[in-house]
């Protein structure tokens, strides 16, 4: 690798990241509040009985501009529900009772932190058990000192990476950021478009030549098949959209606890097939 900075993160994520021995992590993406608020944190806690080895959370924002339509429904009802900012650092506080291992990290936009206070954020979400944070319209030119706010609190600043990244972006990316980086495989939003695994192959070998931090990639994976092409080559697997399709299916037809039990049979399968491939 080169031009690449190692830094020492937050303390769950490299750990876990640390223990994979060559099996790509899952990460499942979730919108708090969704399908219920009083539910979230029983939900976290099935998925990570199911396999999940790190948490996304997602912070529901009334104007998302990377969440495609499954998300963006999901963030409609946890709002109606009355899903904010800080219930959501009490729902990771309530997980944090009871688990201690599994990391979660935040992903969401940057009005709801800018409302709170970028510091007061910072000091909350580390309280809560937060061990990352990933804010979707904070570009690393723009965010130097909540980076750093971050950093100062234990928490890892994630960030997105592209098709369209810039290798200039990827050497400044590679200077910030902290536990894992998220390629976005597809243009366009979460759940659109056709997974084309060579091209985020050949993607994932231009970012690594800066990067010296875990890779995952999200956008676009639907099931175990299109989870194990990805892994070959990546170091985690996000899932979202098909996920939460899962979650709002089941509530629907049956009821938010049996939307928690399909979910996590749904992610148990892809776990399963995770752990057939070992990364190139």
């Amino acid at each position: 690798m080169t031009e690449s900075t190692t830094r020492v993160g937050n303390a769950r994520l490299s750990a876990t990241f640390g223990a994979l021995a060559g099996r790509a992590a899952l990460i499942p993406y979730i919108t708090a509040g969704d399908p219920l608020v009083a539910s979230t944190p029983e939900l976290m806690h099935a998925l990570a009985g199911a396999g999940a080895d790190v948490i996304e959370l997602g912070v529901p924002f009334s104007d998302p501009m990377a969440d495609g339509p499954v998300i963006q429904r999901a963030g409609d009802r946890a709002i109606a529900a009355g899903t904010s900012l800080t219930r959501v650092l009490e729902m990771v506080a309530e997980f944090r009772r009871r688990d201690e291992r599994t990391p979660v990290v935040l992903m969401g936009y940057a009005n709801p932190i800018e409302r709170m206070g970028r510091e007061v954020f910072a000091g909350r979400a580390a309280q809560a058990g937060v061990d990352g944070v990933l804010v979707v319209d904070y570009t690393p030119e723009e965010s130097m000192d909540f980076t750093g706010m971050l950093a100062e609190a234990g928490l890892d600043p994630i960030f997105l990476l592209a098709p369209t990244s810039t290798e200039d972006r990827m050497r400044l990316v590679a200077r910030l950021a902290r536990g894992y980086v998220y390629y976005v495989s597809l243009k366009g939003v979460t759940g659109a478009g056709h997974l084309d695994t060579e091209d985020v192959r050949r993607h994932l070998e231009i970012i690594r030549r800066h990067l010296d931090i875990p890779v995952g990639v999200g956008f676009g994976i639907r099931d175990a098949h299109s989870a194990q092409a990805l892994a070959a080559c990546a170091d985690a697997v996000v899932i979202g959209s098909a996920l939460i399709q899962v979650i709002e299916q089941s509530s629907h037809e049956r009821g938010p606890q049996a939307a928690i039990e399909a979910a996590a049979q749904w992610l148990g399968g892809i776990h399963q097939a995770l752990t057939e491939i070992k990364r190139g």
